[in-house]
């Protein structure tokens, strides 16, 4: 996994593969957001439902952290080891929206998380421990888990609605 130097290149790393993900999705036709193709194993609707789900989740965490409420984790009434059902769920929650809708929710996600990354201190984003949301087994610090739900993911995910688009488009 990527390690970061500080916060500042943590965020500009989210932003540089933001960008170069959503971009993605710009000739994406309204009437094919929810195209299914056997090549590739979600639809860009579903892709974009992810993002936001994890984005959320995020944000979630540390502001019912923040407010001293126990945190759930993966979310209320889903587990680690079956994370079909939460996935189906960002589906429901977000996969209605217009492409453009879930792109402009997603650019405000992506927005307050870096403005939230912003305001931690870099022990608390680099030393483990520092959030009970984020204190498992594996001891990784807040970072780790920005990472594999932002930057991970767009760059992976890029390749998967590229392919879409060459099959679809």
């Amino acid at each position: 996994m990527r390690e970061y130097n500080n916060k500042a290149e943590l965020i500009s790393e989210i932003q540089i593969r933001y960008q170069k993900y959503i971009a993605e999705f710009e000739n994406v036709p309204e009437e094919l957001k929810n195209k299914r193709i056997e090549e590739v194993d979600k639809t860009p609707a579903e892709n974009l439902s992810y993002q936001l789900g994890w984005v959320s989740l995020l944000l979630y965490w540390e502001e019912k952290e923040a407010a001293g409420l126990e945190v759930h984790t993966p979310a209320e009434g889903y587990k680690w080891n079956n994370l079909g059902g939460l996935y189906q769920s960002f589906y429901e929650t977000y996969g209605q929206l217009t492409i453009t809708e879930q792109i402009q929710l997603l650019n405000d996600k992506i927005s307050e998380l870096c403005t939230w990354i912003e305001t931690l201190r870099e022990e608390e984003l680099f030393e483990p421990e520092q959030r009970k949301w984020a204190t498992t087994k594996a001891k990784w610090p807040v970072y780790k888990w920005i990472h594999i739900n932002t930057v991970a993911p767009f760059t992976n995910f890029r390749t998967k609605i590229r392919k879409w688009k060459k099959i679809e488009l």
